[in-house]
């Protein structure tokens, strides 16, 4: 059998690699597992279920849930019958539900939880087409799956024959699945992807993935998002054990139960590893305080192909012993990759993993393409810090005359869902698909990510700033969690700064801070002399007109659910410019209110 669909994954590892643990999932304190036969099982009963429920190929099912088994089992099950799959976050706003549950013409709402169920049931009502909801948890007064998993094994005798059928009619190029893709501005858009599109993605993927059949992999991101979802298939084609992960809150102890040999990863996740490494290095005392920040510092300086020389590798040797080993240790121990994805990952991250002997592997790509285009592999010349690595092989990229990145191939989706329009906008007629992002190719096929085109910005002085590079430069700050670089048309670049609550509240308390709560933090002197001091430092690394001349400082934390950032974490801006517009007119002088954070008006060059 070759691959060609997604559940075709599914029998080719019944026939060829099963496995005991093909799934398994922490609950009640234990990891329950699910072989590769009773994954096989369920993904079939689940078809023959709705097959008696009367689905048909083209009828739409919406899922909202946390990473399970039970996902792979409907998610597979529906694919060998050509119903498509439409999974969407849990952390989505009212209107983008009503919004989803509407255009997506789904018959069906799953939920796997009461969490999500109350979240997402009063915005079902105003979707007329969904005529049923079922849960995976156990929940009063809701239909549970397993009702439809009885109803496919009693019906089994009845619809085998017929599922065989369906399955050898369903094409490559066949729809799959929706998945709704909010950007930063606007209602979501559906993107309509085909088996063809993810299993050219896991086919060219799965060597340069560092991982072999035995082993186990841990997920956690949602699998609700493409990049996790294609991951998901790789890992299974591969013929690895998927755990999933109990909850983000829990990744480090589930890391040292499961012992994987890898996972997929955010940039803010891995951020936030590193800083727990630092605050434990902290802690330390004496000797032991001073080799461990020995360590980081040499690591941070890491070059691949032992450019540094034999005197640096020898020195590498003895932090690896001493310091790294542990490192490893707090991931489980086995850790042969972390992919990562979804953002822009700050070099100096990537460098003091690899040198400490943990490989992480940044990606690039979008959901509209399935979604990998370029990936850097796990050694030189084929890994370089800073980029996304060389392209795929069977992905085309050009950059255009304004430095857009182009991009066709087996992996591009059909398009947007209900919007022709749309679609034509992003994909011209020779069939190539404006990304939007800003980037540069080089040797060996490399890509380099620079900017968002659509966010690039003009100083009144007719100087172009690049937002992201400036906001994640500052992002590698402790104190800063978030921010939002502005200045479009204005004479100089300035920022809201969302604090690192945690770390800053650690601060106060080491400083004798006092403070009644996060507004009254945010106004309070030593507070604002401390980020001023930051900015000032960081500030350092840019030429003037990128430099920021003033700041602001916001008073709670941004998340998807109130709005400010995207499911993926990316900064709202337009959402962000209008919640922020008084801090913003005070950055920039258009109000006559005092209490101005920042430095002094100054031209910028």
């Amino acid at each position: 059998m070759v691959l060609k669909r997604t559940f075709d994954i599914i029998d080719l590892n019944f026939a060829n690699r099963q496995r005991e643990d093909a799934l398994a999932v922490k609950r009640g304190g234990v990891w329950e597992k699910f072989s590769t036969a009773q994954y096989k099982e369920y993904v079939d009963a689940f078809s023959y279920g709705l097959l008696a429920m009367g689905f048909q190929k083209g009828d739409k099912i919406v899922t909202v849930s946390n990473n399970r088994p039970e996902w792979n089992f409907i998610d597979n099950g529906m694919a060998q019958i050509g119903v498509v799959h439409v999974p969407i976050y849990a952390n989505q706003g009212f209107e983008e539900y009503v919004h989803i549950l509407n255009h997506s013409d789904a018959r069906m709402l799953i939920v796997s939880s009461k969490d999500f169920y109350d979240k997402v049931i009063e915005p079902s009502k105003s979707a007329p087409k969904i005529k049923s909801v079922y849960s995976f948890d156990e929940i009063k007064s809701v239909k549970n799956w397993m009702e439809i998993i009885d109803l496919g094994r009693k019906e089994k005798a009845n619809y085998e024959s017929k599922l065989k059928e369906i399955k050898s009619s369903i094409d490559e190029n066949d729809l799959m699945s929706i998945i709704y893709t909010s950007g930063t501005t606007g209602l979501s858009k559906g993107v309509m992807l085909s088996h063809k599109n993810f299993v050219q993605n896991v086919i060219a993927t799965i060597d340069i993935l560092p991982v072999k059949p035995e082993d186990r992999f841990l997920s956690f991101l949602p699998l609700c998002h493409v990049f996790e979802r294609m991951v998901n298939y790789l890992v299974q084609h591969r013929g690895c054990g998927v755990y999933y992960a109990e909850s983000v809150d829990t990744i480090g102890e589930n890391l040292r139960e499961v012992n994987p040999n890898g996972f997929a990863a955010v940039p803010r996740v891995i951020e936030k590893l590193y800083d727990k490494l630092i605050l434990k290095g902290k802690e330390l005392k004496g000797i032991k305080k001073g080799l461990f920040f020995w360590a980081v510092e040499l690591g941070l300086k890491y070059e691949l192909n032992n450019a540094n020389g034999k005197w640096y590798e020898m020195q590498r040797k003895i932090a690896d012993k001493l310091i790294f080993s542990k490192w490893r240790e707090a991931l489980g121990g086995k850790i042969d990759v972390i992919v990562s994805g979804g953002a822009a990952l700050q070099p100096r991250l990537a460098r003091v993993f690899n040198a400490a002997g943990i490989p992480i592997l940044e990606g690039y790509g979008l959901t509209e393409t399935s979604p990998v285009i370029a990936v850097n592999h796990r050694y030189f010349p084929h890994m370089k810090f800073g980029t996304v690595g060389p392209l795929l092989d069977n992905v085309e990229v050009k950059i255009a005359d304004d430095g857009e990145i182009l991009m066709r191939g087996p992996s591009l989706m059909i398009g947007y869902y209900k919007d022709e329009e749309k679609t034509k906008e992003v994909i011209d007629e020779e069939g190539w698909f404006h990304t939007g992002d800003i980037g540069e190719l080089h040797e060996h096929n490399i890509l380099k990510i620079t900017d968002r085109k659509k966010e690039i910005f003009k100083l009144s002085t007719g100087k172009y700033i690049a937002p992201q590079v400036v906001e994640n430069r500052f992002k590698e700050s402790s104190f800063i969690e978030q921010i939002m670089v502005v200045g479009a048309g204005e004479k100089y670049a300035a920022a809201i700064i969302c604090p690192a609550f945690h770390f800053l509240h650690g601060w106060c308390a080491r400083h004798g801070v006092k403070f009644r709560d996060n507004m009254d933090l945010i106004q309070h002197p030593k507070v604002i002399d401390r980020y001023q001091k930051e900015v000032d430092k960081i500030n350092k690394e840019f030429g003037n007109y990128r430099q920021l001349k003033k700041f602001e400082l916001t008073c709670s934390e941004w998340t998807p659910e109130t709005g400010e950032l995207s499911p993926t974490l990316k900064v709202k801006r337009k959402f962000l410019k209008e919640k922020y517009k008084v801090k913003l007119d005070k950055l920039y002088g258009y109000t006559d209110e005092d209490g101005l954070v920042g430095l002094p008006e100054n031209d910028a060059e």
